[in-house]
């Protein structure tokens, strides 16, 4: 089994007790060689509430590079920052399979710095 295959059966373990609602959705991480991507989703009524990026325009511009621990950060900030906007204090975090180190931790702990509960 590669990696990739691991970490997917990894996440479908973790969905498998974990779902998002209104009061508490979940907010799933996705991190690839050059970029982070974060949602904060309500699984019942299958939308996304809040998202945020290193390809978002708001951030694009005040990183140098896309795939590191400082560019976690800035993600987990804004993604923090726009749920506060819409209301949303409490969310379970989805670590999607990921390891929690690094980017993962990082964006994670910007996230609860800026006032969000997991």
């Amino acid at each position: 089994m590669d990696k990739k295959t691991a970490r997917k059966r990894r996440h479908f373990r973790i969905r498998n007790r974990m779902t998002g609602t209104p009061d508490k959705p979940r907010m799933v991480v996705n991190r690839s060689l050059k970029h982070m991507y974060v949602q904060i989703i309500d699984d019942l009524n299958g939308h996304t509430l809040v998202a945020a990026s290193t390809v978002d325009n708001d951030l694009r511009d005040q990183l140098e590079k896309s795939g590191n621990i400082d560019a976690a950060k800035k993600v987990g900030e804004l993604a923090a920052e726009r749920a506060l906007e819409k209301d949303i204090q409490k969310v379970v975090f989805d670590r999607a399979g990921y390891k929690y180190h690094g980017r993962v931790q990082a964006l994670a702990d910007a996230a609860r710095e800026k006032g969000l509960e997991f």
